[in-house]
């Protein structure tokens, strides 16, 4: 779907992970979480619940 926005930062592997955003006049749309777009962005982990 989309691609992220990932910022590394000064702490050891902690990263900002920013997913893209898509409006319209119905609203906004962003799917937080993606296996493909994460491992795209090098980000490769067994990933459990998203709340």
């Amino acid at each position: 779907m989309g691609k992220l926005k990932v910022t590394t930062t000064k702490l050891q592997d902690v990263k900002i992970i920013e997913p893209a955003v898509f409006g319209d006049k119905r609203g906004f749309f962003t799917e937080t979480y993606s296996d493909r777009d994460f491992k795209e962005a090098g980000i490769d982990f067994d990933f459990i619940q998203d709340n």
